[in-house]
This record gives C-alpha cells, sequence and structure tokens, in this order.
C-alpha cells in the first residue's frame, strides 16, 4: 500500500468520499456533518492524502486544513476493504508531519460519537478531547480532539 499527497478530484478518490458520506450518513443527521465539498478540498491551504492499495486504486484518504497555527484534520477514512493494514495511522502520520513543516502547531478535528474505532486510533495517536473549537457549536453528536505537534525550528532561530 503506498500513501502519497494527491488531489483530491480523481474517479477513485471521488468514489472514495462517496463511500465516506454514504457511511456518515448513516450515523449523523444533516445538521451535525461538518464534511468538506470536493472544491473546498482543491484549496491551497489543504493538504490532501490517498492511500493506494497494491493495484493502484484509493483505498483511504485524509486532508489538513492548515491555519495560522493549527490544522484540522478533515475527511479521515478508509475503506472497510482495506482496514487492518495500519493505513489509518499512516494517513494520519502524514498529515500530521506535512502540517508541523508547514507551521502547524496543533492538530484538531470534529468526529462523532458513533464511530468508536476512529475515536481510538485518535486517542491511541495522542489526541486528547477538547471543547469546540473555530466556528463549530457544542453538538452531543459531536466529539471534539486536539494534539500539538512538535514543529521544526525555523532557519535562523534557536
Amino acid at each position: 500500500m503506498h500513501i502519497a499527497l494527491e488531489s483530491p478530484d480523481q474517479p477513485d478518490v471521488i468514489a472514495l468520499i462517496t463511500e465516506l458520506d454514504a457511511y456518515q450518513d448513516s450515523l449523523y443527521p444533516p445538521e451535525s456533518r461538518h464534511a468538506l465539498d470536493l472544491a473546498s478540498l482543491k484549496q491551497p491551504h489543504v493538504v490532501f492524502a490517498v492511500a493506494r492499495d497494491a493495484g493502484g486504486l484509493a483505498v483511504g484518504c485524509g486532508a489538513i486544513v492548515l491555519g495560522a497555527e493549527f490544522g484540522e484534520l478533515k475527511r479521515m477514512f478508509v475503506s472497510p476493504r482495506a482496514r487492518g493494514h495500519g493505513l489509518a495511522r499512516r494517513l494520519l502520520a502524514l498529515l500530521e508531519a506535512e502540517a508541523a513543516t508547514r507551521g502547524c502547531r496543533v492538530v484538531t478535528l470534529e468526529t462523532g460519537p458513533y464511530q468508536p474505532e476512529a475515536l481510538g486510533l485518535y486517542a491511541a495517536c495522542g489526541f486528547e478531547r477538547c471543547g469546540p473549537f473555530g466556528g463549530y457549536a457544542d453538538d452531543p453528536l459531536s466529539v471534539f480532539m486536539q494534539k500539538p505537534l512538535l514543529t521544526a525550528p525555523v532557519a535562523g532561530r534557536a
């Protein structure tokens, strides 16, 4: 399996995002879903990663929306047919590294309480629960988490 930064605007990636949307639609009402659309994922301040199987098919994805000092994790998903191979951890590690090299000090995320695997992954990877951030409102169907990143020192600074 291979993971790289890619454009989300590819047919197999769009199909993967459609699969993610269908999954989330089965769990949460529209007002409790905070997904980015394809146009938003293509913005210059968004880093998008794709995991591909041995045949080159997109089986996982994730994004970081970069802010001044923080990044928000969005669209993390590994298709059920590709789970159990550590892809989510590898996607997350790549996105965190990209965010850190671009000056992010903290990664935040919003997910839902009906995704225990995702909550377990994020906790195991160092995320801690926090309150709502950015423009989010408190919602019983939202779980907010954050993780400080170790950023690379900027040249000329100690």
